[in-house]
C-alpha cells in the first residue's frame, strides 16, 4: 500500500488537484474496503443463527406475493415469528389476570354469586366478557391455541437446521481475515505445517469443533447456545401441554369435617365439586380419612395479636391398609397417590340439643359456624327438620339463626363481636323460629342460612321478639311450650379441606426447570468460530494468522482470542524482525470496517 507524506510547502495549483484526487481515491479505497469486510463477516458468520431464512419473494409495496398461497405463507411466517410467540405469551399473562382478580365459577360459585348481588352494573358485561370462567373462555383458548402453533411452527425448522449444523462442520476460513472483528498475526519461526498441527491440538483441547480446510484450521463452539434456545422453546410447549393436561383431567372439591368425623374420597361426600371436561369419577383416588382434632394457637399481645402460630389438623388415614396417623399443616398437604388434601379453614361448631315440649330430644348435635372475621365471629342456622310437634301434636319444624362469638367483651361493651379468636369467653346469640323451612321445596338451599318466608318467630309472653344470649351449658325456653334449646358445654371445631386430583404437576415442573436451564444457556453461552491460518511468506518465514468471529459483539470474544493466540505461541513462538527489513502497513484490527 502507498503512502501519501505531508511537506511542510505549499502545493501548486496542479499538485492540489492531484492531492484532491489522492483523496477521492483513498475514500472510495476505504469504502470499498468496509463494503467488502461487511461480505466477508457475513460469509463468515452464516448460520451462526438457527433462525429460519425469509423469503425475499415479496412486492415492491413490502406485501406477499398476489393470490391466496402467497397470502396464506405470509400469514403463516407472522404467525411463526418469534415477535408474535412472545406478543402471544404475553396476552396470555394479561389474559390470566382477570382470572385473579374476578371469583371464578370453577373456583367458588358462592363468591361468584355474592359479587354478582354486589355489583350489578359490572355483571352482565363481565358476563359477555367470560370473565367469571377465564380459563375456560374462548378468547383465552383462542390466544392459548395460537400461541401453541406459533411454538411449534417457529421450533421445528429452527430444529432441522440446527440438527444440519451439527451434522455439518465450520466453514472455511475468509480470504482477509484481518477484516474480521478479531484478530492477530505474528511471524514465526516453525513450520506452516507444525503451526496449523499446534492450532487443532490446541482448539480440540478447548472443546472447539475443528477440522483442517486447505491452509486454515476451523473451528466452531457454543452449540449450546442454540440447544439452550430451542430447549427453552420447547419447554414452554410442555408446559402449555400440561397446563392443559391438568385443566382437562383435573378434580377439585371442598368438604367441611366437625371434630370427630371422616370423609370417603367419594363423590357424595363431598361439598362441592368441580372437574375437567375428560376426568371421570372413577378416577378418583380411593382413600379414607377421619378428623381426630384441630389445633389453633394465637398471639396473645403485641400488633400481631389474634395471628395464628399453631394451625394442624390431626388425622387418621387409611389407604385401603392399615390406618396412619398424619398431620395436615398449611401448605403441607396430606398426599395420597395423585391427590392432595389442603387444610384451609377453620372455624367452630358448638354442640346444641333441642327437645319438644314433652321434654323428647329432636335434635342434638354439633352445628358448624362460619367465620365473618378474623377473630371468628360466626353465624350461622340450627335446622331442625324432622321429629319436631308443638304442643298440639302438629308436626312443624324449627329453625335458630345463630351467633357466636369465641371471646365476648361482655355485656355493655359495645356490639357482639369477638375480641379473640381462641375460646377464652364463648357467647351464644339465638333467635327461634317455627313453621316450615321449606327444604322439600325442590329450590337448593344455603345450609348456613334459614329461609324465613314460611317461618314464624317465636314471642314471648309480651309479644316480644324472642332472642337470648347464651353461656355453656345455659337453655333458651321456648314460649307456650313449644320445647327449648340448650347451648352445651361441649364446643368443637372444625376444618374445611380442600381435596385435589392434577395431572401433570411433574410435566409442568420439569418444562419449567427446563425453561430455566435453556434460557440460561442461551444468554450465557456466544456461539463463536475461531480460524487460523498458517502460510509461508515471500522471505520464507511462517506468517500465523488467527481471526474469530461470534453471532453478537462480546468483548468476552477478543479476550478469548487473545488467549488463544497466546497460548498458540508456545508451539509456534513469534520471531523476532530483521533490522533492515521492509515495513509493513497491514491493516489493524478495527481499521478495516472504517
Amino acid at each position: 500500500m502507498s503512502k501519501t507524506y505531508a511537506t511542510g510547502n505549499t502545493p501548486a495549483p496542479d499538485e492540489t488537484d492531484e492531492t484532491d484526487e489522492a483523496v477521492e481515491t483513498d475514500k472510495a479505497d476505504r469504502t470499498d474496503k468496509a463494503e467488502k469486510a461487511d461480505e466477508t463477516a457475513r460469509a463468515a458468520g452464516a448460520q451462526l443463527s438457527t433462525a429460519p431464512a425469509e423469503d425475499r419473494e415479496e412486492t415492491a409495496t413490502g406485501g406477499p406475493g398476489l393470490g391466496l398461497v402467497g397470502w396464506l405463507r405470509w400469514f403463516w411466517r407472522q404467525l411463526t415469528s418469534m415477535r408474535i410467540a412472545l406478543l402471544l405469551l404475553l396476552l396470555l399473562s394479561l389474559g390470566a389476570v382477570p382470572g385473579s382478580l374476578v371469583p371464578q365459577t370453577s373456583a367458588d360459585e358462592m363468591k361468584v354469586q355474592d359479587f354478582k348481588a354486589a355489583h350489578p352494573a359490572l355483571t352482565p358485561i363481565y358476563e359477555k366478557l367470560q370473565f367469571f370462567d377465564v380459563y375456560g373462555s374462548v378468547w383465552f383458548s383462542a390466544i392459548y391455541l395460537l400461541l401453541f402453533v406459533s411454538l411449534i411452527g417457529c421450533i421445528v425448522p429452527r430444529t432441522w437446521q440446527f440438527v444440519g449444523q451439527l451434522r455439518g462442520r465450520p466453514p472455511g476460513a475468509p480470504r482477509r481475515l484481518d477484516r474480521l472483528p478479531a484478530y492477530a498475526t505474528w511471524r514465526t519461526g516453525a513450520d506452516p505445517e507444525e503451526a496449523r498441527e499446534a492450532a487443532l491440538a490446541l482448539l480440540g483441547k478447548r472443546r472447539f469443533r475443528v477440522h483442517r480446510v486447505g491452509d486454515a484450521v476451523a473451528a466452531e463452539k457454543g452449540y449450546l447456545r442454540e440447544a439452550g434456545n430451542l430447549a427453552f422453546h420447547v419447554a414452554l410447549i410442555v408446559m402449555l401441554v400440561a397446563f392443559g393436561w391438568g385443566v382437562l383431567f383435573k378434580s377439585e372439591g371442598g368438604k367441611l369435617i366437625i371434630e370427630g368425623d371422616g370423609f370417603s374420597n367419594t363423590l357424595t361426600q363431598y361439598d362441592d365439586f368441580k372437574s375437567g371436561s375428560w376426568f371421570g369419577t372413577d378416577e378418583l383416588v380411593p382413600f379414607s380419612f377421619k378428623l381426630d382434632s384441630f389445633t389453633g394457637t394465637y398471639e396473645q399481645g403485641g400488633p400481631q395479636r389474634g395471628t395464628p402460630r399453631t394451625f394442624e389438623a390431626a388425622v387418621t388415614y387409611s389407604e385401603g391398609g392399615a390406618d396412619e396417623k398424619r398431620i395436615i399443616r398449611v401448605n403441607e398437604p396430606l398426599k395420597v397417590g395423585d391427590s392432595k388434601v389442603y387444610l384451609i379453614a377453620h372455624g367452630y361448631a358448638p354442640v346444641v340439643t333441642v327437645k319438644d315440649g314433652r321434654g323428647k330430644t329432636v335434635f342434638h348435635g354439633a352445628v358448624p359456624l362460619l367465620p365473618i372475621d378474623n377473630n371468628i365471629t360466626s353465624t350461622g342456622a340450627i335446622k331442625v327438620m324432622d321429629g319436631y310437634r308443638d304442643k298440639s301434636g302438629k308436626k312443624q319444624q324449627l329453625g335458630f339463626q345463630a351467633f357466636f362469638v369465641p371471646t365476648f367483651a361482655g355485656a355493655g361493651q359495645g356490639t357482639m363481636f369477638s375480641q379473640f379468636p381462641a375460646l377464652d369467653f364463648p357467647v351464644m346469640a339465638l333467635t327461634g323460629y317455627h313453621g316450615d323451612l321449606r327444604v322439600d321445596s325442590g329450590l337448593p338451599q344455603n345450609v348456613y342460612q334459614l329461609d324465613k318466608s314460611k317461618m314464624t318467630q317465636f314471642t314471648d309472653a309480651s309479644g316480644n321478639k324472642l332472642a337470648q344470649r347464651l353461656l355453656p351449658g345455659e337453655t333458651m325456653t321456648l314460649p307456650d311450650g313449644a320445647g327449648s334449646i340448650t347451648f352445651e358445654k361441649d364446643i368443637k371445631e372444625w376444618a374445611s379441606f380442600q381435596i385435589s386430583q392434577q395431572s401433570g404437576n411433574g410435566l409442568a415442573l420439569a418444562g419449567a426447570l427446563a425453561a430455566i436451564a435453556g434460557l440460561t444457556g442461551s444468554l450465557f453461552i456466544q456461539r463463536r468460530r475461531v480460524w487460523v491460518r498458517a502460510v509461508r511468506g515471500e522471505d520464507g518465514v511462517t506468517v500465523v494468522e488467527m481471526a474469530g468471529l461470534g453471532r453478537s459483539e462480546s468483548a468476552k470474544l477478543p479476550e478469548e482470542l487473545a488467549d488463544l493466540a497466546v497460548a498458540l505461541t508456545d508451539q509456534a513462538p513469534p520471531t523476532t524482525e530483521p533490522a533492515d527489513a521492509p515495513a509493513e502497513d497491514p491493516a489493524p484490527s478495527g481499521e478495516a470496517d472504517k
